[in-house]
């Protein structure tokens, strides 16, 4: 039974806004909620006796008495993130108010499966909540990322092309043997979309999170929540066609942006660049390492090489041709971009700036900001653990 079983729904509420003000004060929760002095102070009294909130500090004196910041207790429990990604796997243990107490990745290839994949994540989760002197009992929930439409509903891939092993597996039932806790699955860009909603504290109603690593994603924040469409598919950009007679797409399509622009066509433009004796330097990282990944592209361009710069540019254009008409049909007020793509660095962002800039209505673009991620890296698992305790205080820690 969750810790939180018997409270009242004003209670629940209260413990809901103070887990997205991320260390708000106790006049601000008021405020948001809009709950006179007295009764929040009265509600957070109780919520503090039961275990529940915890004062955590002082906020800096804005002139008048300093007001406590209010958290979720750390005594409730502890929550797992894992990020799947198709080349990598992430777990993290955290904190309710999301502070990060164990981590560890390492490479990993999602067309191996679900039985080896998960196999692995369930090690990672007990040495690492081992690590951090907690057991199974002690989780509160479990967000999961996986880069592929997700039922939501049922926790589930539909059809995934980049893990056709995985469809309509279990994921919830598999985990379910071990922890009592809540499974929650989600696609791994609204992972980052959840992530950097939690960031801004619901700051922002309308925006775009683009994740380009492998494939081409995109997470969709629409009136202040994440919109996952009608079947779970929402925002699958990457197939969205941007040369007619561009090259063939693992979906069966051609030109899909994410065979012309994601990690693997920009690996691959190095290595003809390389091997057409247009870029020296790409040659000798070809020949050193045996292989370029888009890292060494973005090294490259930087240090000066024509052709990287030719790449970078020609993946950002469209990149920006595919988002200008996203961001003429959503106007969202930002876009953040994410994924491996970001270790290119800013000549890629300044592409893509330019060709949505150049491509979409002046009225969509007038106040539009274009920006790499602040979360980086962290997006996926920062976005699992907002996955795992938002849901789990919305349905009050039962199991679904």
């Amino acid at each position: 039974m969750a810790p939180w079983s018997g409270i009242t729904a004003d209670e629940m509420r209260l413990l809901e806004t103070t887990f997205w003000s991320a260390g708000g004060s106790r006049h601000a929760m008021a405020e948001q909620l809009g709950f006179s002095k007295s009764k929040a102070n009265a509600l957070i009294a109780g919520l503090v006796d039961q275990g529940l909130l915890a004062e955590a500090g002082l906020q800096r004196s804005s002139g008048g008495r300093r007001a406590e910041n209010l958290q979720l207790h750390a005594g409730l429990g502890v929550l797992v993130g894992i990020d799947i990604g198709a080349t990598s796997l992430d777990v993290a243990v955290l904190r309710p108010d999301l502070t990060l107490l164990a981590q560890h990745d390492e490479p990993a290839d999602v067309r191996e499966g679900p039985a080896v994949v998960l196999a692995r994540v369930r090690v990672l989760m007990r040495e690492l909540l081992e690590r951090c002197g907690y057991g199974a009992r002690d989780v509160l929930g479990i967000g999961i990322g996986v880069p592929g439409p997700v039922n939501f509903e049922i926790g589930q891939l539909v059809n995934p092309p980049l893990m056709p092993a995985w469809d309509s597996f279990s994921i919830r039932d598999y985990l379910r043997e071990d922890y009592a806790a809540p499974v929650f699955v989600d696609n791994d860009v609204n992972l980052m979309a959840l992530g950097e909603l939690w960031r801004l504290k619901r700051s922002l109603n309308n925006f775009l999170v683009i994740k380009i690593g492998t494939g081409i994603g995109c997470g969709i924040v629409c009136h202040g929540e994440v919109y996952r469409g009608a079947a779970g598919s929402a925002g699958d950009v990457g197939h969205i066609c941007v040369d007619q007679d561009g090259p063939r797409c693992h979906c069966g399509n051609v030109g899909c942006v994410e065979a012309m622009a994601a990690g693997p066509a920009i690996t691959r433009m190095a290595v003809q660049a390389a091997e057409a004796g247009e870029s020296a330097m790409l040659a000798e990282c070809l020949r050193v390492h045996g292989r370029i990944d888009a890292v060494d592209v973005g090294q490259a361009s930087r240090a000066g090489d024509t052709a990287a710069n030719g790449i970078i540019q020609r993946a950002g254009n469209l990149i920006g041709q595919m988002l200008a008409s996203v961001v003429n049909f959503f106007n969202p007020s930002h876009v953040f971009i994410g994924g491996g793509i970001t270790r290119i660095g800013p000549l890629f962002l300044a592409a893509v700036r330019q060709s949505v800039y150049q491509r979409s209505l002046a009225l969509s673009t007038r106040h539009l900001e274009i920006q790499y991620t602040p979360l980086g890296v962290q997006g996926g698992l920062v976005g699992a653990g907002v996955l795992a305790m938002h849901e789990t205080l919305k349905v009050r820690g039962v199991a679904p």
